[in-house]
C-alpha cells in the first residue's frame, strides 16, 4: 500500500527537544514551570495580547471562558453552528443551552445578520443570551468588525474560537484579540502543536489570572489544602509547553507553508469550473489557509465519489463539519439557520494541507485531481 498523506501532520520544527530537555534536566515535569511561562510569553507577543494562559485544550479554555462570563444553568449562548463538537460541548457543561447561529455564504462563518436575528427573538422570549461564541472556520476570519457591533449593540460578550486560526488576521489584527476572549488550540493538526493543549487569550489581566487559579483547582492561598470555589484540572503541563516553545520559532513558517498549499490547489483549479476554493475576499482578510477546503459545483459529480478515490489511493481528505443543528446530540436546540452550512456540508471537502507536504505528496494528490476532473 503507498504511504499515508495525512490531512494536516504534526511538523517539528528542531528545537523542541531543547526546551523539553531542559524541562527534563531540571525536573520541571509538572503542570507548572519556565516552560509555561515562556509558551504564554510567546503567544502574547505573537499576538499583541495583553495576557495569556496555556491550557490542557481549547475545550478547556472555552470552558473556563463560560464559568468567568458566569454563564450558568438555565442561561443561553449563541455560537456557530457550522463548527466542530468542541466549540459547543462547553456550553453544556455549565448547564446553558446552546442557540446554533448560521452562517454566511461568502466566509462560511456566522452571519451576522442571522446573529441579529437570533438575539432579537431571543430577547423576544424573554432570555437575553450571555455570550456568544464565534468561530473562524478553517483558518478563514469571520467579518469580525461586523459581528463585534452586533454583540456591542446589543451589549453581549464574545468569545472567540480561533483554534484554526492561529496566524490569521483581520484587517491586520491578530484573531482572537477582537472578543472578551480568544480561544487557540494546540492539537496535533494545528498550525503549531504541543501534543495536545490550548490558550485562553485576553486584554482582560484579572480575567487571565483567574483563569490560572481556576484552571489549577482553584486552590486558595493558605498552607493548607483550601478551596472557595470549585477548580478545574486544566492548567498545561511544563514538558508540552516545551514543544510550543519549540514549534513558535517556526509559526510564520507553518503558516507560509500552509498558504503555498493553498496557491498550489487555487492553480489546479483555476480552469476548473465545477470547483469553489474558499479564499480571502479582498485585503481586510488574511488566512493562514489551515486546510485548503473546496466546493463540488457540479450536479454531475458528487464529493463522496472523490473523497473515496482519494481513499483507494490512501490520501485522507475530509468532509467538511457536519453542523451542529444536524447533529443528533443538539438536534432539539434552537437554531436560527438559513440553509448555508447544510449546502456546504454537503458539496464540501477539506483537502491535505499539512505543512510538511513534500512535493511527491503534492503530485500524487494533483494525479486524484486531475484524473477525476480532466
Amino acid at each position: 500500500m503507498k504511504e499515508k498523506i495525512w490531512l494536516s501532520s504534526p511538523h517539528m520544527g528542531g528545537n523542541e527537544m531543547k526546551y523539553v530537555n531542559e524541562a527534563y534536566n531540571t525536573n520541571w515535569i509538572a503542570p507548572l514551570g519556565p516552560n509555561v511561562n515562556g509558551f504564554e510569553e510567546d503567544l502574547q507577543k505573537y499576538l499583541n495580547i495583553g495576557h495569556v494562559a496555556a491550557l490542557s485544550s481549547g475545550t478547556a479554555a472555552i470552558h473556563l471562558a463560560l464559568v468567568l462570563l458566569g454563564v450558568k444553568y438555565g442561561d443561553e449562548v449563541l455560537a456557530s453552528s457550522f463548527t466542530f463538537s468542541a466549540t459547543i460541548n462547553p456550553i453544556t457543561y455549565v448547564g446553558a443551552t446552546p442557540i446554533l447561529v448560521d452562517s454566511e455564504r461568502d466566509t462560511w462563518n456566522m452571519c451576522p445578520v442571522e446573529l441579529e436575528r437570533a438575539i432579537k427573538d431571543r430577547i423576544t422570549k424573554g432570555i437575553k443570551p450571555k455570550a456568544i461564541i464565534l468561530v473562524h472556520l478553517y483558518g478563514m476570519p469571520a467579518k469580525i468588525d461586523k459581528l463585534m457591533a452586533v454583540a456591542n449593540k446589543y451589549g453581549i460578550p464574545v468569545i472567540e474560537d480561533a483554534a484554526e486560526a492561529l496566524g490569521s488576521k483581520y484587517k491586520g489584527k491578530a484573531l482572537g484579540t477582537y472578543g472578551k476572549f480568544g480561544v487557540l488550540s494546540f492539537n496535533g493538526n494545528k498550525i503549531i502543536t504541543t501534543s495536545g493543549g490550548g490558550a485562553l487569550i485576553s486584554d482582560d489581566k484579572e480575567m487571565i489570572e483567574k483563569t490560572r487559579f481556576l484552571a489549577t483547582q482553584a486552590r486558595d492561598i493558605a498552607p493548607h489544602y483550601q478551596h472557595s470555589e470549585i477548580g478545574f484540572n486544566y492548567r498545561m503541563s511544563n514538558i508540552v509547553a516545551g514543544i510550543g516553545r519549540g514549534q513558535m520559532e517556526v509559526v510564520d513558517e507553518r503558516v507560509a507553508k500552509r498558504r503555498e498549499n493553498f496557491n498550489f490547489y487555487k492553480n489546479i483549479f483555476a480552469n476548473i469550473d465545477e470547483v469553489e476554493i474558499l479564499e480571502e475576499m479582498n485585503n481586510d482578510f488574511f488566512s493562514n489557509y489551515w486546510l485548503t477546503t473546496i466546493l463540488l459545483k457540479s450536479e454531475n459529480k458528487n464529493i463522496e465519489d472523490l473523497r473515496l478515490e482519494f481513499d483507494k489511493e490512501n490520501i485522507e481528505v475530509r468532509p467538511l463539519w457536519k453542523p451542529m443543528h444536524l447533529q443528533p446530540v443538539f438536534e432539539s436546540c434552537p437554531a436560527y439557520t438559513n440553509g448555508v452550512s447544510e449546502k456546504l456540508f454537503e458539496i464540501g471537502l477539506c483537502l491535505p494541507s499539512g505543512s510538511n507536504l513534500t512535493d511527491k505528496e503534492r503530485f500524487r494528490i494533483e494525479s486524484v485531481l486531475r484524473k477525476h476532473f480532466y
